[in-house]
């Protein structure tokens, strides 16, 4: 994969992306509330967790309504970002990129969805330093991750997952073979 632009700055500033996909558009407007209700119900978990990803789903399925109430009660509860990833992925098929996709439905302004491809364009950029693949992300990447995300945010105006949107999108155009390979 080879660099078009000088500086992850400049992409983003060329790029910049505030559309979101449908899917994910309903998703968002249809759980906007949920943040400030305090919690996700079961199907909303479910719709979440299917949206990222749909390997897992029998996982997912094995979360009962009571257990993810109170993890997400919990999750909602609290402004520790390393408690909210301990809490998400205690449920069943929860891993870490889809518990930042939890996060993110429920609040884009201040989260976007870890990914492969983002991670990887981040990378060539020398925004993050270590996981060049980008696969197996750990709390510290995410964190990492986050803050990054965060960072460009404030600096562009926008919410998280706009950045974040936009350089996974930039990295679909890009991309040369295969995504996993």
């Amino acid at each position: 994969m080879k660099k078009h632009y000088d500086s992850i700055n400049d992409l983003i500033k060329n790029e910049l992306n505030n559309a979101e996909e449908m899917k994910g558009s309903e998703l968002m407007n249809k759980l906007s509330g949920v943040k400030e209700r305090g919690y996700c119900n079961r199907a909303e978990f479910i719709d979440i967790c299917m949206w990222k990803s749909a390997r897992p789903k029998r996982h997912y399925l094995e979360n009962t309504e009571e257990k993810i109430i109170e993890i997400t009660k919990k999750v909602f509860a609290t402004k520790l970002e390393k408690r909210k990833m301990e809490l998400l992925t205690k449920l069943k098929g929860v891993s870490i990129p889809v518990a930042s996709a939890i996060l993110t439905v429920t609040d884009p302004k201040d989260y976007g969805i870890i990914d492969i491809r983002v991670w990887q364009i981040l990378h060539l950029y020398d925004s993050v330093k270590d996981n060049p693949k980008g696969k197996s992300f750990d709390f510290n990447n995410w964190y990492n991750y986050l803050m990054k995300l965060r960072y460009y945010a404030k600096k562009f105006n926008v919410d998280a997952r706009d950045i974040e949107r936009t350089i996974f999108y930039h990295h679909r155009k890009i991309q040369e073979g295969n995504l996993y390979g």
